[in-house]
């Protein structure tokens, strides 16, 4: 596991962190190893076209995108055109 030490932190982070802990019932270590798993997570979906394309569009922009399919296309199907 790694190690991570940070200085110089603006006094009003450091009590808004300590404030957050103590309400969530967490150490600050726990809260900060949180918060960075947090926004690594947003980073990682923001990043992924079909995130993009859901944030542009669907049903919070009033567009129904359909059902998720894995290649994107329907396969074809043929009516037999012989008579009996």
């Amino acid at each position: 596991m790694a190690m991570l030490t940070v200085r110089q932190i603006d006094r009003a982070d450091k009590e808004w962190l300590q404030q957050e802990a103590a309400r969530q019932q967490l150490s600050m270590e726990e809260l900060v190893r949180r918060l960075i798993h947090e926004k690594r997570q947003q980073s990682m979906e923001q990043r992924s076209p079909s995130a993009i394309v859901r944030r542009h569009f669907g049903p919070q922009k009033g567009i129904d995108l359909g059902e998720r399919r894995r290649f994107g296309f329907d396969v074809p199907t043929f009516q037999d055109t012989e008579a009996p």
